[in-house]
């Protein structure tokens, strides 16, 4: 885990946001002159805090005199927390981790902007409180992956490691190092991707690698040998790798199955994806998560017309990436798995 230096830490430690209605804040230093940071640094629908990168917790209190539905966003089209209700008079408190960084979303694209910036939805939205404080102890979970996975920027598009904050309660972290058209070859070499990826890994992390989707001129003997060389690289930082096989694509047969070449990544030269990483993962002692498998019986158990929704097949004719409500589908499928193979604290995982 990236530990704060001491000029982070001094700075971090002053963002402590609260109310009136029973979340306290830190009394400010008689050194520190900065104006304490509350709900003044929030509008109706939005919340930004200067803090420099690292992980926070954010602790909410919801709902008020009426009715209320509120859900959390942030940084880039991150969801952080699912809709949650309260009883007109009632409040509820909820709490996540949250992973600031530069750049907020896929790592070769735009910074976005500094600190932390959250966004209040729901059908009915009412933050009645808030605080932040930096994670000392949170276990961070790196995601390695390509435009399934990412932090898509802009709508319809949602890749499942954007939805996947959202089913993890306070004490683990997402830090989602996917990047849109990446192939397991370009990820090595890319000195923004895994060069940066890399000596962020501590001892502990979590690092979920999917990548599959654009290795399609990748051999066998070279795919398998950049998982090898992935799963080396984080074993090297005391991390603990996780291979995940790629999510399938929406490309039914005449029998009204996935079973052929495109839906089940497999490459032009025969290399059969999903294969060579449940190989890999055998060989080298790594957790795996099956998504092809896991994707494909529900692709096919909703058929033609009703998997539709999971892709963007109604906006964009796509039948490779997800829409928001898919990826979170696919994000819980992933949380389903985490919980599996006790890869994370029970305690840690959202599960209603």
């Amino acid at each position: 885990m990236r530990r704060f230096n001491g000029v982070r830490a001094a700075v971090a430690a002053a963002v402590v946001l609260s109310t009136a209605t029973g979340l306290a804040a830190t009394p400010a230093q008689a050194h520190d002159r900065r104006p304490p940071l509350s709900l003044a640094n929030c509008t109706a629908d939005a919340c930004h805090f200067d803090v420099p990168p690292g992980d926070y917790d954010v602790t909410v209190r919801l709902g008020g005199t009426a009715a209320s539905s509120t859900s959390i966003s942030g940084e880039t089209r991150r969801s952080l927390l699912p809709e949650t209700a309260a009883a007109a008079g009632r409040h509820i408190t909820r709490s996540f981790t949250v992973n600031v960084r530069t750049p907020e979303g896929e790592p070769t694209g735009p910074d976005g902007t500094p600190g932390l910036d959250l966004a209040i939805g729901g059908s009915a939205p009412a933050l009645a409180g808030i605080r932040v404080t930096p994670a000392r102890h949170a276990r961070r979970l790196f995601l390695v992956g390509d435009s399934t996975v990412c932090d898509q920027p802009a709508d319809p598009y949602s890749g499942w490691g954007q939805q996947l904050p959202q089913f993890l309660r306070r004490g683990v972290s997402v830090a989602n190092y996917a990047d849109s058209g990446e192939s397991t070859v370009t990820y090595l070499q890319n000195p923004r991707l895994w060069g940066t990826v890399q000596p962020l890994i501590g001892r502990g992390d979590l690092v979920l690698i999917q990548l599959a989707h654009n290795d399609k001129t990748t051999d066998e003997a070279t795919y398998r040998a950049n998982l090898e060389a992935l799963v080396a690289g984080v074993r090297e930082k005391g991390g603990l790798p996780v291979l995940v096989t790629p999510i399938v694509r929406r490309w039914f047969s005449s029998d009204g199955t996935l079973n052929n070449d495109i839906a089940l990544l497999v490459n032009g030269l025969g290399v059969n994806h999903p294969e060579v990483i449940r190989s890999v993962a055998a060989a080298e002692d790594v957790p795996l998560i099956d998504l092809t498998a896991k994707t494909k019986a529900l692709v096919e158990s909703l058929g033609v017309e009703g998997s539709k929704a999971l892709y963007l097949y109604n906006e964009k004719k796509d039948n490779t990436h997800t829409s928001a409500y898919g990826a979170t589908v696919y994000a819980g499928l992933v949380r389903d798995e985490l919980l599996a193979q006790h890869l994370v604290p029970r305690g840690t995982v959202r599960v209603g």
